[in-house]
Order: structure tokens, then sequence, then C-alpha cells
């Protein structure tokens, strides 16, 4: 796995610890607002699925870097694997966002564009 990859996963990794962040802790800030397309008498139906949703994007941030320590501990397939998957996986998903809700085709792009970089990167 190249060093391009590597970096580029953790750099996505840490974005989406900052997302963890703001969907499963801060979901209730007036700025989140328009990511979410939440207003505050959305906050008790929704806090299910964007605690869900925060800690499911911590998990997924965990395999991209479980993936670069395991490439660079002489675990290269197994590394690429899980970064391969993660980066088709989110890939897809931001396809799945813009069908479902085109009015986020901005957190879309910033899905799915990294991801589908790293996607290239890391089966090149």
């Amino acid at each position: 796995m190249s060093t391009a990859t590597q970096v580029l996963a953790v750099v996505i990794a840490a974005l989406l610890a900052m997302v963890w962040v703001m969907e499963s802790f801060l979901y209730r800030h007036p700025r989140l607002y328009p990511l979410f397309l939440t207003k505050p008498a959305d906050f008790d139906a929704v806090r299910l699925w964007t605690v869900n949703l925060g800690f499911y994007n911590l998990t997924t941030a965990a395999a991209l870097v479980a993936g670069v320590i395991l490439a660079r501990n002489g675990h290269v397939e197994a590394g690429q694997a899980l970064v391969v998957f993660t980066a088709a996986q989110h890939t897809f998903l931001s396809v799945v966002l813009l069908v479902v809700e085109r009015r986020l085709w901005l957190n879309t792009l910033m899905e799915g564009i990294p991801a589908l970089a790293l996607l290239i990167l890391a089966v090149d």
C-alpha cells in the first residue's frame, strides 16, 4: 500500500472522527442544522439515528487506521483489504445519500470524493 494511500486513509479517518463528534454529541448545535437537515423540534426523534450513525463513522475511522497499521507492520494484504472495503463502502454510501436526499448533495461530495480517491489509490 502506497504512502499516499496510507496518508489519505488517515486523513479520512480523522475527518470521520470529527463527524462522529458532530453526529453523536453536537447534533443540537444551530450551525449543524443545515448539515443534518434538522431543527430543534426534531432532536428527540433523531437522537437515535444521529448517535448511531456517529458511532458507525467512528468504527469506520478505526477500520481505516487499523488497515494502515496492519499494512505498515507487514500485513499488507489484510490492511489493504480493510482500506479498500471501507473506501468502497463510503463511495457507495455517498451515492445512497444523494439518492435518498438530494438536498444533501454537498455532504455526498464531501463523503464520496475522498472515499473514491482512496479507493482508486488503494486498488492501484
